[in-house]
């Protein structure tokens, strides 16, 4: 027992000691310095070819002539759509006002999705349970149509000769104009006056293709989705954002601290993207076109999502072949 109580007495003692004790110098904190904002994932640089911009051995905006009616005979490519019983959609889930992801209600929404549902709704009474959205990025597009992954792509996607040679196209649908988006404090107003500063565009885009080869030689860069160039100009990493004025003026309604400047570059001329086994289907989408230009249904689409950012406009006149 008095060994017991020894033993506790020597241990109380040695811990008092301890505490006792000098302190320890304490180590050096690392140096601080200055860091880097993460770049994205999958940025990468210029593409000079991307999108086909350079070829003009065709006229891109002529598109198979409509059918006369919304039918869908036995053995189509719009019957083996309504068996199924869904429309496979790819579309983008990252440009607001055209395709975009409502934090509210987790839905799509947005011009492009409103088209998309006018497909649909064509093919089976109503878009409601018959769309399957598939997101996908612009570099995407052309494949998941040559491997029938989807049965259209409607993303903000301009018709070119070099894509015909993959896909085919719809008629026009939208007319937009390449611009800049900057800085609210920039005074830069076209690519010239970004001569040797990053501008971000994103992969295969006939946008990323004007920045590549414009003679005063800004630094392209390529990312996956035109969401991540807002993340690098808002970030410093890059100096400006070049692509069609619809997806900028999302971006500028998102982020009161950038502004879309300057005049149009290129005209850019949206159609819906189809399999190029599948001109039925080309034609069946070019009737959708038709009656929506002609019922008001464009013009309110265009009124709810666009029209208060890049004023009044009307749908485009199709061309056929």
């Amino acid at each position: 027992m008095r060994r017991l109580a020894r033993a506790a007495v020597l241990t109380v003692v040695a811990v008092l000691a301890a505490g006792c004790a000098p302190a320890t110098r304490p180590m050096e904190a690392a140096p601080v310095t200055d860091a880097a904002w993460p770049a994205p994932a999958g940025v990468g640089g210029p593409d000079a070819t991307a999108g086909g911009a350079i070829d003009t051995s065709c006229n891109p905006l002529a598109s198979l002539a409509p059918t006369s009616g919304l039918d869908t005979p036995p053995g189509s490519t719009m019957a083996k759509i309504k068996e199924r019983g869904k429309l496979i959609a790819g579309v983008d889930q990252t440009t607001y006002l055209f395709g975009f992801r409502n934090p509210k209600t987790g839905k799509l929404e947005g011009f492009d999705i409103d088209l998309v549902n006018e497909i649909a709704a064509a093919l089976f009474g109503t878009a409601d349970g018959h769309v399957q959205f598939r997101a996908i990025t612009s570099s995407q597009r052309e494949q998941v149509l040559k491997d029938h992954q989807v049965d259209v792509v409607v993303r903000t996607y301009s018709i070119t000769c070099a894509r015909r040679q993959d896909v085919q196209f719809s008629s026009v649908y939208y007319v937009a104009g390449q611009k800049i988006l900057v800085p609210k404090g920039s005074n830069a107003e076209s690519l010239t006056d970004l001569a040797g500063k990053r501008v971000c565009a994103a992969k295969k885009s006939t946008s990323l293709a004007k920045i590549a080869t414009d003679p005063a030689k800004p630094v392209a860069v390529s990312v996956p989705n035109w969401s991540d160039c807002l993340v690098m100009l808002q970030q410093g990493q890059v100096e400006a954002v070049s692509t069609d004025d619809t997806i900028l003026a999302g971006m500028a309604a998102q982020d009161p601290t950038v502004k879309v400047a300057g005049g149009a570059m290129t005209p850019e001329n949206y159609g819906v993207g189809v399999p190029k086994d599948e001109p039925d289907l080309v034609r069946f989408v070019n009737a959708v076109l038709e009656r929506i230009r002609g019922d008001g249904t464009w013009a309110r689409s265009y009124q709810t999502w666009v029209g208060s950012r890049l004023g009044p406009a009307n749908p485009p006149d199709p061309q056929y072949r």
